[in-house]
């Protein structure tokens, strides 16, 4: 993987100027030699590679605007982060435009590497393989744009003219289409890689997203297709324990279909920057997207041996049990709720204070857990909960829990929710999901500060892209 993200391109974006203006780029690289071997192929799509970590502000709606999390740290730090958590955001919200620009340099760089990459003379296997990753991302990122914003910008080219820079909205079913048509085109990838090749877009990823994006869309008897050709593929299963996903190495388990990777002690930096947000203040932390008491109250079941659910602790900090360091947790070091993200967190001889911003932990994104409450859900909602039963049982007995006993169709439903929320919190899901779900579930859910917006709510688009693009009227 170090090769993915240190070797990432710098600059891969093409821009259009005026006449006075359109001269050729002096130096090493211009735009017409930028794509012109396999060696600057590879570049480019390791640079799709690196503008992609932008991914783990994820939690900034995921978690924070959801019923997962508030927004923590100091009252007046990441103001605009506020907004977030309480659904008012405006059009010139901070937080909102930073996603949508480094959403666009990632989609920017996928677009050069489709449009142009096919051209060069190089090993054909190669050559389509680095397209295929290139459209896995530029479907992952309109994947999250649509389920942030709705309507969105679908841009498909390299922006050289004004036709390629000015485009209008599209329909949240025309972008979840091309979402469609990018995973079905990236499923010609291979299902592992060599050591050093490690990291990079499997065919099971594009399957995965692929299943999610089906889901999303309520598509179930497609998702159970889908997840078909995952479980054909017969290298996934579910971890054990389930705290080492978010370790060190967790990123190469058997369970992980996707993950965004990251290497500390880099200069440039190409560490994780979640150690610091979300990590204590005697860590050098920032204490940001504190659990809320509703998330603990999730688990409200005992193991079989009487313990507590083992996913509580693996994924969060509570008073009174294991943290990092030999210490052990104080509810002192969350003001907000008591409460702190454990998951993506590292002890201190991994990271020290000193370069606490500077992780080694990848962001797991897909997993096969995941892939089975998505198939029971897809069961479930074409009215076969016995079998939906089965799948969830997976996921329950590896979190130490008995078996479902209900099997009713509703009852279900609530089941699957639930293990949802416990086996995947902090990792930036539940906020989507209780979209999804519909306004009745959203709204119990989030409370008197959220408002139902059909036909879902959608976070404004920022105002710099309404200025910057005349395509959007």
């Amino acid at each position: 993987m170090k090769n993915i993200i240190i070797a990432a391109l710098a600059v891969c974006t093409l821009s259009a100027c005026d006449d006075f203006l359109d001269e050729k780029l002096k130096g090493d690289f211009n735009s017409d030699n930028i794509f012109s071997n396999a060696t600057q192929a590879e570049l480019a799509v390791n640079g799709v590679y690196n503008a992609a970590t932008y991914c783990i502000d994820l939690w900034k709606f995921g978690d924070v605007a959801s019923d997962d999390a508030v927004k923590g740290g100091s009252d007046g730090d990441q103001a605009d982060l506020s907004y977030i958590d309480d659904f008012s955001a405006n059009a010139d919200n901070g937080v909102l435009s930073e996603f949508w620009q480094s959403s666009y340099e990632v989609i920017s760089r996928a677009n050069n590497v489709i449009a142009y990459v096919p051209n060069i003379d190089m090993d054909a296997t190669l050559r389509d393989r680095y397209v295929a990753e290139a459209k896995f991302f530029r479907a992952f990122v309109y994947f999250h744009l649509v389920n942030i914003y709705g309507e969105v910008p679908l841009k498909l080219l390299p922006q050289i003219d004004d036709a390629s820079i000015h485009v209008g909205l599209s329909s949240v079913s025309a972008i979840y289409s091309q979402i469609e048509k990018d995973l079905r085109d990236a499923s010609i990838l291979p299902v592992s890689y060599s050591t050093s090749d490690a990291g990079r877009v499997t065919r099971g990823a594009a399957y995965g997203l692929l299943a999610k994006a089906q889901l999303y869309q309520q598509k179930y008897s497609d998702v159970l297709t889908t997840i078909q050709l995952i479980e054909n593929l017969d290298i996934y299963d579910l971890e054990r324990p389930y705290s080492n996903l978010f370790k060190l190495g967790g990123e190469d388990s058997k369970e992980v279909l996707f993950a965004i990777r990251f290497l500390s002690g880099q200069n440039p930096g190409l560490g994780n920057s979640l150690n610091q947000w979300l990590a204590p203040q005697n860590e050098s932390g920032y204490y940001f997207d504190a659990p809320t008491q509703s998330y603990v109250d999730a688990f409200d079941e005992k193991q079989v041996n009487g313990e507590d659910d083992l996913r509580l602790d693996a994924s969060i900090g509570r008073d009174g049990k294991d943290w990092f360091n030999g210490d052990v947790f104080s509810s002192s070091w969350s003001p907000a709720t008591g409460y702190l993200v454990k998951k993506h967190n590292q002890p201190l001889d991994e990271v020290g204070k000193g370069t606490k911003g500077d992780g080694g932990l990848s962001y797991i994104y897909l997993r096969y857990a995941d892939i089975l409450l998505m198939k029971a859900e897809a069961l479930n909602e074409t009215h076969h909960p016995d079998l939906a039963k089965i799948e969830v049982d997976k996921v329950r007995d590896r979190a130490g829990l008995a078996g479902v006993s209900t099997v009713t169709e509703s009852a279900m439903r609530e089941v699957i929710r639930k293990e949802r929320r416990k086996e995947l919190g902090f990792e930036f899901h539940r906020f989507f999901d209780l979209m999804r779900w519909g306004k009745d579930v959203a709204e119990a859910a989030l409370g008197s500060s959220f408002k139902w917006q059909e036909p879902r709510f959608y976070f404004p688009i920022p105002q710099s892209e309404k200025d910057a693009n005349f395509g959007i009227k």
